[in-house]
């Protein structure tokens, strides 16, 4: 009897934990602009989840990424992912590409990110 009590209590516990983790998850959207402002459509957006431990997995670390295109307005959503340090990559045709982590504690939070133009080869030869 005090065995199946206490496997009880232990189901409880383990469900308020997993509860508790699916709040703290966030919604990105990524807006995409050009130097000018102007908003860069079909750009690849990957956004890997990249610091912090699962408590309902006893500790494995979570290993969660998107890929998303941006639309015309340069925009990519990205479905819920947990809060944390997270690695946002953007590369389109004509442009640098871009890489930068970010801290994300909110519930829904906007990067804008600005391409820059390519640089011009560097050859030592010349």
């Amino acid at each position: 009897m005090r065995n199946s009590v206490r496997l009880i209590a232990g189901v409880f516990v383990l469900a308020a934990g997993l509860a508790a983790e699916e709040t703290s998850v966030t919604t990105i959207t990524v807006a995409v602009k050009s130097p000018y402002d102007s908003p860069v459509d079909n750009a690849s957006v990957i956004v890997k989840f990249v610091k912090g431990r699962s408590k309902a997995k006893l500790g494995k670390k979570i290993m969660t990424s998107w890929e998303r295109r941006t639309n015309q307005e340069g925009l990519a959503k990205i479905p819920p992912i947990p809060r944390g340090s997270i690695l946002v990559q953007v590369i389109a045709k004509g442009y640098q590409t871009f890489g930068q982590t970010f801290d994300i504690e909110e519930e829904q939070k906007t990067i804008e990110v600005k391409l820059n133009p390519p640089q011009a080869q560097y050859s030592s030869h010349q």
